[in-house]
């Protein structure tokens, strides 16, 4: 273990299955947990990418009441079948419990329960492996490079009426990622269409990004016809542009005048590029922004609480439309002449981007005439 390394709390690993369930990347697991994001990528890679099942103790299992009683009536000389008796439980299942725990003279409740806590932490056998003959027809199937979705189906079509030929394709996709389950070889992900290190969460899938990203997303169809013929300032397009090292610069253009406002994000997660907007519109005259026009990106998905703290409404573009944001497009093109790609966008401070900002809101425009966007907006509000 390296220095200066601190393992994580269960509160922490918890967290962090729960924030992948629901979609959320490394770098902003990290960022919530206060971790270094290959830190994160590690403690999930070790799993697969694959959340444990959460132990969940059977209620026909002895609890540590119940042991302290069969503690008690050892201690005080009472035979196993007249404890049993008053717990309301079977003779075999006291009996049972004394003869692996240390039996009648070394019988502790506290250290019994303890060691049935361990045993059910261990991992359980899965189905693959109790089932050689499907184990290798599964593994012959995924050298074919059939996918673990494909092999499920087929099974269940050429071996209706036997269960035991029979398996979901989540325990495939298991049976390759948790290596620890010793059933599947490491090698057979190679012949998976995604080939990688550890499962995908359900939640980014892009089914799930676009169904579930953007809640109560208003489309760009219902914008104000004022934004669209760009008569009336106020109306903005949004963006971020992206560098090496997953760091991400907003950008905001105003649609009648160009004017652009560059604005710093700590990550490219919803709460990062909400929070760091929020405050940047806020301090803007009263009545500069009305609408802000975004893609379906989900680092927008808290956009109703920036409109809330902010009084801008948000559209949002078709999939795959950047034209429906031209001018924002177009100023990201020459934002590129001060961050060019395959660079770390993180080591610019705000000040650096309102200087970049100033400079082209002061450079002139042929679209307006040759004038420059800070001119023209400025003629626009009076």
């Amino acid at each position: 273990m390296r220095a200066g390394f601190v393992r994580p709390s269960p509160t922490e690993i918890n967290e962090m299955w729960v924030r992948r369930k629901g979609g959320e990347t490394t770098r902003s697991i990290a960022q919530s947990l206060g971790r270094r994001p290959e830190t994160v990528y590690n403690w999930l890679k070790a799993r697969g990418g694959v959340a444990p099942e959460p132990r969940r103790r059977s209620e026909n299992h002895l609890t540590l009441v119940e042991r302290e009683e069969i503690s008690r009536g050892l201690a005080a000389g009472r035979s196993q079948r007249s404890i049993a008796a008053k717990l309301g439980r079977s003779p075999s299942t006291v009996s049972r419990e004394v003869e692996r725990n240390g039996r009648a003279a070394g019988y502790r409740a506290a250290a019994a329960d303890e060691r049935a806590a361990d045993n059910a932490r261990r991992p359980k056998p899965c189905d693959l492996s109790r089932k050689p003959e499907l184990t290798i027809k599964v593994a012959a199937k995924l050298r074919l490079d059939w996918s673990p979705r494909q092999i499920a189906a087929w099974l269940k079509v050429k071996f209706p009426d036997d269960s035991m030929m029979n398996i979901s394709a989540e325990t495939i996709y298991k049976s390759l990622y948790i290596q620890a389950r010793g059933v599947l070889k490491k090698e057979l992900v190679s012949h998976l269409r995604k080939r990688r290190p550890m499962r995908g969460a359900k939640a980014s899938s892009p089914d799930a990004v676009r169904w579930n990203a953007i809640p109560d997303l208003v489309h760009i169809s219902e914008r104000p016809a004022e934004a669209e013929d760009r008569a009336v300032p106020g109306h903005w397009e949004g963006d971020l542009i992206a560098g090496t090292h997953n760091t991400h610069i907003a950008t905001l253009v105003e649609r009648a005048s160009r004017y652009v406002i560059l604005v710093k994000v700590a990550g490219k997660d919803t709460h990062s590029v909400i929070s760091a907007l929020t405050e940047q519109v806020q301090r803007l005259p009263e009545g500069w922004m009305k609408t802000l026009t975004w893609d379906q990106g989900r680092e927008m998905a808290g956009h109703r609480a920036f409109t809330c703290a902010t009084d801008v409404k948000v559209y949002f573009c078709d999939p795959s439309s950047p034209w429906q944001r031209g001018s924002n497009e177009n100023t990201n093109g020459l934002l590129r002449q001060y961050f060019p790609k395959g660079t770390h966008l993180g080591v610019h401070t705000q000040a650096h981007l309102d200087y970049v900002a100033a400079l082209l809101n002061g450079r002139p425009r042929m679209t307006l005439g040759w004038k420059c966007p800070g001119e023209v907006l400025s003629e626009m509000l009076r």
